[in-house]
């Protein structure tokens, strides 16, 4: 069973009160890139995993969607989402990613935001996912950068010149990694990016997209204090068709 931080007052509390928990979609930096991946959503059968407080499952909605299944282990998450949500085509539920069951060839787009790195048994989740949707369709996903995932306990270090050094902690090493970001205790599971393409690939699926995300010109401008995102990816943004 995956860890289940988000039901966590303390962990809850601040996430709450972060941007992308505010503003939704719009307040996520990497959403732009991500919405340039998705399909045309008019008449698809969507299965958002790890959905949170449901911002996407309502985007797709507003785009077309037949209907949408919105899964998160969260309690905390799912009741917010059913609150804000009033679309009896959109269906909630709690659902731990690492035992997953999806009916087969039941979906014709999958789309998962910040969860698989928190699940351990990644290639079966990719299996099941694979199974559930139908011939043609895409998957798109994003999940913490590996090598933002590995750093070095003491963070930052400098070079000769003054510039900013980001150093990776066993980055070939994959596993659990403990951190505290909102609380403390918080497990993730570190995967090199080729393990999670291979995986992808193995399980039967086409890579369409790859995207080692950073922050554009006109970012920086709107956002300077995303500049650090220049050192190292955060994100990493996955298109693969089924």
């Amino acid at each position: 069973m995956s860890q289940n931080i988000y039901d966590t007052a303390e962990f809850f509390a601040g996430y709450s009160t972060m941007r992308r928990s505010i503003e939704g979609l719009e307040g996520a930096a990497e959403w732009p890139a991500v919405k340039a991946q998705l399909p045309d959503l008019r008449g698809k059968r969507v299965v958002d995993l790890g959905c949170g407080f449901g911002w996407f499952a309502r985007y797709a909605r507003s785009v077309g969607a037949v209907n949408v299944l919105g899964l998160d282990i969260s309690e905390n998450m799912i009741g917010r989402a059913r609150a804000d949500t009033h679309d009896e085509a959109i269906t909630y539920g709690i659902g731990d990613l690492e035992e997953l069951e999806l009916p087969e060839a039941s979906f014709d787009f999958a789309h998962s935001s910040l969860a698989f790195h928190y699940v351990k048994n990644f290639e079966r989740l990719v299996t099941t996912v694979y199974r559930a949707l139908v011939p043609g369709s895409r998957f798109v996903f994003t999940i913490e950068h590996p090598i933002f995932m590995a750093p070095c306990n003491a963070g930052w270090s400098t070079d000769a010149d003054g510039q900013r050094i980001w150093p990776l902690d066993s980055y070939a090493v994959e596993g659990s990694r403990t951190t505290d970001w909102l609380a403390k205790g918080v497990v993730k599971q570190h995967r090199r990016l080729g393990t999670t393409i291979n995986t992808l690939i193995s399980a039967g699926f086409t890579i369409r997209h790859v995207e080692e995300w950073a922050p554009s010109e006109q970012d920086l401008t709107d956002h300077p204090e995303w500049a650090e995102e220049l050192d190292r990816p955060m994100f990493l943004l996955v298109t693969v068709e089924r």
